[in-house]
């Protein structure tokens, strides 16, 4: 009887010490929780007609970190959480947890070709990431969290191609897929912008926040202003 109640205290310990460090959450919707000190900050950029912009689509990790890099670009004005690469239809963020659905946490970008290019989007794509990764980025393991750039036409793939030949050259193992974009599906509500909406969780503090910053460090000429 002992033993049993030592056991449950330690997977107990386990998790509320090494739970925060992955990219899940049980925490209720983001719109239901009062965080006062992330009310919607004043936009420096002028409001745009989202369906005027280009799409680009990545996945690198979890997608909480994903979104807070692109979404520090000049030119971006909007990036979706959500799942592609998969076979299943309408994924949801359970089941791609179990690996099972093929589909990678990845992001629709919204971008302003006149202001940055798709071949600088590769850039912090590549730049933004453990490159040699497989399956995974950082504590995230799992086929959920692999790497995959995505094309939609041959230019945007042969960019791709060109920065993994160059990457190799420097003596890279690229870990990263490259794949015809099939489809976007949208994930959850409570999983956009949720790195800004959660600053104090624990793998925001731990993981989201120093991924960030170091690509802030690498790519300073690419932020938006404010965003240093």
């Amino acid at each position: 009887m002992n033993l049993k109640k030592h056991s449950l205290t330690f997977f107990l310990l386990f998790g509320l010490i090494f739970g925060s460090n992955a990219c899940q959450t049980d925490e209720k919707p983001a719109e239901l929780v009062d965080l006062p000190e992330n009310k919607e900050q004043p936009s420096l950029e002028k409001k745009v007609d989202l369906d005027t912009l280009q799409r680009a689509y990545f996945a690198s990790g979890c997608f909480w970190c994903v979104e807070a890099i692109f979404e520090s670009v000049k030119g971006v004005h909007e990036v979706y959480n959500g799942y592609s690469g998969g076979h299943s239809e309408n994924p949801t963020y359970e089941d791609s947890n179990t690996g099972l659905t093929g589909h990678a946490e990845a992001v629709e970008i919204l971008y302003d070709s006149t202001v940055v290019s798709f071949k600088q989007l590769v850039e912090v794509y590549f730049g933004s990431q453990e490159i040699e990764q497989v399956n995974g980025q950082g504590p995230d393991h799992g086929s959920q969290y692999r790497s995959i750039a995505f094309y939609q036409t041959e230019p945007e793939k042969l960019a791709i191609e060109e920065k993994i030949a160059s990457l190799r050259q420097d003596g890279f193992e690229v870990a990263s897929e490259v794949k015809p974009f099939e489809k976007f599906w949208m994930g959850e509500d409570y999983h956009q912008n949720y790195e800004r909406l959660h600053p104090k969780q624990g793998y925001i503090q731990s993981v989201s926040i120093p991924r960030l910053n170091r690509f802030k460090a690498k790519f300073p000429e690419l932020l938006k202003e404010g965003n240093h």
